[in-house]
C-alpha cells in the first residue's frame, strides 16, 4: 500500500514568503521585491517541476511547474531592471574606481587670451577661489605593484582662475522648472538697470562690435550699424538696425535664465534676478543662429561650434553662477572641468566697459548740402587774385567720455563727463561689489 504524500502546508508557505517579501522592501524597494518573488516562485516551479509532489503552492503535474518556473525568470528579469532604474548608485559602484572630485590637476595648456582685468566678484566667491583646492596625490611606484608608465602628477588650480572657483561651487540636480516666466521672474527685456540712459542691448552692441555707427540725437546710445565677429562660431556678421535685420545679432545670456531659474535663481530676490537678466557679465553679443541652438542648455548640453573659445565661455558661465550664488548639475561640473583640462590658467571674466558714444564722434554721416551759384563774369583785361594758402585746419577736440552718475563702470579710476560737462571718476566704495560713477 504506498503512502500518499503529503503537501507542504500552504499557510507557512504564505508566512514565509510574506516575511521575506517584507525584508526586501524595505531593504532593496520594489526592485528587490520582484526579485524575491520571482525567486520564490522559481524554486517553487522547480521543486514541482523535478519532484512531481505538489508544491505549498499546491501545484499539480510538471506542466504547472514549468510555468510557474518560466514566470518567475521573467519576474527576476523585470525585478532586476527596477532595482537598477531605481538605485542609479549602487548600480555604477563597481565600475567606479574613486568618486568623481573637481581637482585642479586637469588641465593642460591655454592658448586664448584672457580678460587682464580682475573681475569684481563678491566677498564669499573671492574668499572661495583664494582656497587651494586639494592636490591629487601619485601613488608612489613599487617594484611589484607600479604599471610601467605610471600617471604624473597633476598640478593643482590657482586662485583666481576658473578652475578654482568652479571647485568652490555646490553641485545638485536640476531644480523644476515650475513658476518660471522670462517677464514675471526677470523682468522685461533689456532694462536700463545700470541707469546709464540707454537699454542694455545697445550698451552689449556698443561694447562688442566694431565699426559702430549710432543714430543722432539718442546721447550715443542706438547702434544703427557695426561689424560683430561672432565668439561662438568666429563668423563676421554686418549688422545693421532694421526690421528683418536686427536679428542677425542677438544677444545671449551665458547662463541662460531657464538654467539660472534650475540652479538657483529661484532663490534669489526679484531685483538681484533683474540685475542677473541684464548684467554684461552675462551677456554677449553673438550670431543669431548660435543663440537660437543653445536655448536654455548648459555647459553638458551645449557648447560654442568655435573650440578656441570654449575656455573664455565656459570660464564666463563660472563667474557669472558664483557670482549669483547658483548651482550646477555633476554634467555641467565634468563638462566644464574637461573643457579646462587645456586652459589651467583661464581667469574669470570680466563684464568689459561700457560707455555712450558722444553723437559727434561716430555717427551716421550727414548728407552734404549742394549749391549751384552762376560765375561771375570778369572783364577780359583784369587778371584773377591769386588764392591765398588755405589755413591748417585746427584740431578736433577729443570727444569727451559721457557717462552716466551712479551708473556701473570699469576700471576703477576711470575719468569721465556727464552731458553737462560734471568730472566724474569710476570709484568704489567699501562694501561694493562693482564700481560707480561718481563727481570727482
Amino acid at each position: 500500500m504506498k503512502r500518499r504524500l503529503r503537501r507542504p502546508s500552504t499557510r507557512v508557505g504564505i508566512v514565509l514568503a510574506s516575511f521575506a517579501l517584507l525584508v526586501s522592501g524595505f531593504s532593496t524597494g520594489i526592485g528587490g521585491v520582484l526579485i524575491m518573488a520571482g525567486f520564490i516562485a522559481l524554486g517553487t516551479g522547480v521543486y514541482t517541476l523535478a519532484t512531481r509532489r505538489p508544491s505549498w503552492l499546491a501545484l499539480a503535474g510538471r506542466k504547472a511547474g514549468a510555468g510557474v518556473a518560466t514566470g518567475a525568470l521573467v519576474v527576476m528579469c523585470v525585478g532586476a531592471g527596477v532595482y537598477g532604474a531605481t538605485n542609479p548608485d549602487a548600480a555604477a559602484a563597481p565600475a567606479m574606481p574613486a568618486a568623481p572630485s573637481i581637482s585642479a590637476g586637469e588641465v593642460g595648456v591655454y592658448t586664448a587670451s584672457a580678460a587682464p582685468t580682475p573681475t569684481p566678484t563678491p566677498a564669499d566667491t573671492t574668499a572661495a577661489a583664494s582656497t587651494p583646492s586639494p592636490t591629487a596625490v601619485t601613488p608612489t611606484a613599487s617594484a611589484s605593484t607600479a604599471p610601467k608608465s605610471a600617471t604624473p602628477a597633476t598640478p593643482k588650480a590657482q586662485p583666481g582662475t576658473a578652475l578654482a572657483v568652479l571647485a568652490t561651487l555646490p553641485v545638485k540636480g536640476r531644480a523644476p522648472k515650475t513658476g518660471y516666466d522670462r517677464t514675471e521672474k526677470f523682468g522685461a527685456a533689456w532694462k536700463d538697470v545700470d541707469r546709464n540712459g540707454c537699454d542694455t542691448r545697445n550698451d552689449i552692441l556698443r561694447r562688442d562690435l566694431t565699426t559702430v555707427t549710432v543714430k543722432a540725437n539718442t546721447h550715443g546710445c542706438v547702434v544703427l550699424t557695426g561689424v560683430l565677429r561672432s565668439p561662438y562660431t568666429g563668423a563676421t556678421i554686418d549688422f545693421q538696425r532694421g526690421q528683418g535685420t536686427s536679428t542677425a545679432v542677438q544677444i545671449d545670456h551665458v547662463v541662460a535664465l531657464m538654467d539660472a531659474w534650475q540652479s538657483g535663481a529661484q532663490q534669489l530676490s526679484q531685483a538681484q534676478r533683474e540685475a542677473l537678466a541684464n548684467d554684461p557679465l552675462n551677456l554677449l553679443a553673438v550670431d543669431g543662429r548660435s543663440n537660437a541652438q543653445k536655448q536654455a542648455g548648459n555647459a553638458a548640453t551645449w557648447l560654442p561650434a568655435a573650440k578656441g573659445y570654449r575656455c573664455a565661455y565656459v570660464a564666463r558661465q563660472i563667474t557669472v553662477k558664483a557670482a549669483y550664488r547658483l548651482w550646477v548639475t555633476a554634467a555641467e561640473r565634468d563638462a566644464m572641468a574637461r573643457i579646462l583640462q587645456g586652459c589651467p590658467q583661464q581667469k574669470t571674466a570680466s563684464p568689459g566697459t561700457i560707455t555712450l558714444m558722444p553723437d559727434a564722434a561716430v555717427t551716421a554721416p550727414a548728407p552734404k548740402k549742394t549749391t549751384s551759384t552762376a560765375p561771375k563774369a570778369t572783364a577780359p583785361t583784369s587778371a584773377a587774385p591769386k588764392p591765398a594758402a588755405p589755413k591748417p585746419a585746427a584740431p578736433k577736440a577729443t570727444a569727451p567720455n559721457v557717462v552716466h552718475p551712479g551708473s556701473f563702470c570699469a576700471p576703477v579710476g576711470a575719468q569721465g563727463e556727464t552731458a553737462k560737462g560734471t568730472s566724474m571718476t569710476c570709484t568704489r566704495k567699501a562694501g561694493e561689489e562693482r564700481a560707480r560713477w561718481r563727481a570727482s
